[in-house]
């Protein structure tokens, strides 16, 4: 019988990675074509791998919750009725046949795929998939790996200026001790001052103590950590607060929230109202709804809000997507669907992608001021707090206002706190503009 290997399939457009979380059989099983073989996550989501073949496990190929690039042979099995392949002639001719004529070149079997070299380097297919899709010669990426490989890393990473050589300034000579005594000091240009070292990481060793218990990280967990430096490291976050009012808008849901359950099956939370109000914010500044990418800033065309959905483990951002193109109940719906979804673990990397900016419903666990962490490549967040009862002083007086912080963090590359504020300026706008007659539909 025939010996075949399972290879990571694609899991999506923009996935080139993913890592082996469960295998669902072991060596010596029998399976039939089509039977899942083994859960990966990638992005977050979890997906079976069915079998290609019906036969008998052999063994696995990769570690459980390694990162592998996709295509990868992850398994082999021994694939039933399948002829065997032909053994190589020194191994099963007889010595005392003697050919009459030379023999023919005994075929190689196709090795393992194997990274493309360019330039007498090797690189993993992710980075080669990951380099020609953002257009980046790999000659002039810096490899921080071990033996100076380059990772995917150095590549999102990667920017002209970064890599490209940095001489240091020469030394401007003295010619005469005229210029020397006369000449008034200045401050060099900022591109001509030579970037200092960047020290080394620092290793801080951690001794647990004797009742601690070590547990390792799996895969959605290290995807999640993955994202969260790439962020925090990539992208320069500001932040800002403002107050809203929005009296008028508890008025309305609490008016609705009845009908609606009886109408619509689904309860009505705020939170619809708000992503309606982001939106609309969002279509009148479209510099909100962009991206950083290679020097460029990328102006989404769609309104794909991603919103923050946490299970007991995880977080998740599942995107509604044209959220522009939605009223309060259709957004509503939405919400409910992917809070479904995430919930029984069916999210799938569609619905994942293509987020444009965030909203995160902070305040569903009381807080009253947070700093969210970009949704990368996103230019910004939004964090939504709790809704609270507030004495607020007006023009007429002093009146009992529902209250509550909106909370923003931008990407300081493309965004400054003129654009974020007016921004956030027209999101308490529309909030402050929903009346008890507003329609949902």
């Amino acid at each position: 019988m025939a010996i075949e290997q399972i290879l990571l399939p694609g899991l999506g457009e923009s996935v080139h990675e993913a890592s082996i979380i469960n295998w669902l059989v072991k060596p010596g099983d029998h399976v039939k074509k089509y039977d899942p073989l083994a859960e990966t996550v990638s992005d977050k989501v979890t997906t079976e791998i069915p079998s290609n073949f019906a036969g008998v496990i052999k063994a696995y190929l990769v570690d459980l919750d390694k990162e592998v690039p996709i295509g990868t042979p992850i398994m082999s099995i021994e694939v039933e009725g399948a002829a065997s392949a032909p053994e190589p002639a020194a191994a099963t001719s007889s010595p005392a046949a003697q050919p009459a004529s030379p023999p023919a070149p005994v075929p190689i079997p196709a090795a393992p795929s194997k990274p493309s070299a360019t330039g007498g380097k090797r690189f993993s297919p992710a980075v080669l998939a990951l380099a020609e899709e953002k257009g980046i010669n790999l000659n002039d990426v810096i490899g921080t790996g071990n033996n100076g490989r380059i990772t995917r890393k150095d590549v999102l990473n990667y920017t002209p200026s970064a890599s490209a050589p940095t001489s240091a300034p020469e030394p401007q000579p003295v010619s005469d001790a005229a210029q020397a005594t006369t000449q008034v000091p200045t401050a060099p240009p900022a591109s001509a001052i030579p970037e200092a070292p960047k020290p080394a990481p620092e290793t801080i060793n951690f001794e647990p103590g004797i009742h601690d218990q070590i547990v390792p990280a799996d895969g959605i967990r290290k995807t999640i950590a993955r994202h969260m430096v790439q962020s925090a490291t990539e992208i320069p976050h500001a932040w800002m607060l403002v107050e809203a009012d929005v009296t008028n808008m508890v008025k309305l849901r609490n008016r609705m929230k009845d009908n609606f359950k009886q109408q619509e099956g689904i309860s009505l939370s705020y939170f619809p109202f708000f992503i309606k109000a982001v939106v609309q914010a969002l279509k009148k500044h479209p510099k909100i709804d962009t991206s950083w990418q290679d020097g460029n800033i990328v102006y989404h065309q769609d309104f794909n809000i991603s919103i923050a959905v946490a299970t007991d483990d995880y977080l998740y951002v599942p995107v509604i997507k044209h959220a522009d193109q939605l009223s309060i109940t259709g957004i509503a719906k939405e919400i409910n669907r992917l809070a479904q979804l995430t919930r029984a673990g069916k999210l799938t990397s569609a619905d994942m992608a293509d987020g444009t900016f965030t909203v995160n419903n902070t305040g569903s666990f009381g807080s009253v001021a947070s700093m969210g962490i970009i949704n990368y490549p996103q230019a910004a967040i939004m964090q939504v707090e709790s809704i609270n009862k507030k004495l607020v002083v007006t023009d007429d007086g002093i009146k009992i206002a529902d209250m509550v912080n909106l909370c923003l963090s931008l990407d300081h590359r493309i965004l400054d706190g003129l654009q974020a504020g007016r921004f956030m300026n027209d999101v308490k706008l529309n909030l402050s503009q929903y009346n008890i007659e507003s329609d949902l539909y």
